[in-house]
C-alpha cells in the first residue's frame, strides 16, 4: 500500500531532481533499478518531435542513453511503439511473444539486440493519458539484470496498481516543475522579457519597464530565441510557457 508520507513527499517535491531521487528509489525497492521516462508537447502524427525538446529523466549509464535516445533507436523501440498507440501499463512479455512470431522488423530486430546487450531484458511499460494530441508521456520500467519476465510479472500481479497510480503522480508533478529537455535554461533576464510579452508589452514597454534600452531587450529576445531553438518570439513564449520556466517562484 502507497503511505500517505511517501505521496506527500511527492506532490510537494520543489524540483524535479528531488522528485526523480524519490521516485527511483521507491522503483528500486519493487526491483526496477533503471527507469527511463520521455515526455514531448511537440508530436505530430508519428513523430514525437525534436529530441531536443523532449524532457528526459534516467538512471540508465550514459553507454545505453546514448545509443537508444542520442542513437534514435528508441524511434524503432517496440515498446516506444506501442505506447504512442495505447494509454495504461504493458508487460514487455509482448515482446517475447512477437520474437517467437517472428513478426519484429529489422529495425526492431536491431533495438532488441541493443537491448539484450545491456542487459534490459524484463520489465514493464506505462503509457501515460495524453493532455493534447501533441502531447505524449512514457515510462520504461527495467528490472534488475538477475530478474525474468515471470518474476516481473507475479511483482506486477500484487503490486501493479500501486507502481502504475505512483508513476501517474510523478508524471503529473513533472509536468508542474521547470524543466528544459535539451535545451539550455532560460537567464533570469530572459525569462522577465518573455513574461512582459506574454502580458502584452511593447518592446518599447518593456524596456520602460526594466530600465533598459530597446536595443537591449531586443538582444534578450534573440538570445531567448536561440536558447528555445525557435524562430519568433511568440514561439519563444509558448515554449517557456510548455517547460514552466515563465512566471514561476524562485526556489
Amino acid at each position: 500500500m502507497i503511505s500517505s508520507r511517501y505521496l506527500d513527499a511527492l506532490v510537494t517535491a520543489p524540483s524535479i531532481e528531488e522528485l526523480w531521487k524519490l521516485h527511483t528509489q521507491r522503483m528500486e525497492s519493487y526491483g526496477f533499478d533503471r527507469l527511463l521516462y520521455g515526455f514531448t508537447r511537440y508530436r505530430s502524427g508519428a513523430s514525437l518531435g525534436d529530441p531536443d525538446d523532449f524532457v528526459i529523466l534516467t538512471n540508465h549509464p550514459d553507454s545505453y542513453t546514448d545509443g537508444f535516445i542520442r542513437g534514435g533507436l528508441y524511434k524503432h523501440a517496440p515498446m516506444t511503439k506501442w505506447a504512442m498507440d495505447n494509454e495504461g501499463a504493458c508487460s514487455w512479455r509482448v515482446m517475447a511473444e512477437r520474437i517467437a512470431r517472428d513478426t519484429l522488423s529489422d529495425e526492431e530486430k536491431q533495438v532488441v539486440a541493443f537491448n539484450l546487450s545491456h542487459k534490459v531484458h524484463a520489465g514493464y511499460s506505462i503509457s501515460f493519458r495524453s493532455i493534447s494530441p501533441r502531447s505524449k508521456g512514457a515510462i520504461a520500467l527495467t528490472a534488475r539484470p538477475d530478474m525474468v519476465q515471470d518474476q516481473v510479472d507475479a511483482i506486477w500481479d500484487e503490486h501493479g496498481r500501486d507502481i502504475q497510480v505512483m508513476n501517474n503522480i510523478v508524471h503529473l508533478k513533472v509536468m508542474t516543475l521547470p524543466h528544459f529537455g535539451q535545451s539550455r535554461m532560460l537567464t533570469k533576464r530572459q525569462r522577465e522579457v518573455l513574461e512582459w510579452v506574454g502580458d502584452g508589452k511593447t518592446t518599447q514597454d518593456i524596456a520602460t519597464l526594466l530600465g533598459l534600452t530597446v536595443a537591449t531587450v531586443e538582444k534578450h529576445m534573440r538570445l531567448a530565441r536561440e536558447a528555445l531553438s525557435v524562430e519568433t518570439t511568440a514561439q519563444a513564449v509558448l515554449k517557456a510557457a510548455f517547460q514552466n520556466q515563465m512566471f514561476v517562484l524562485e526556489p
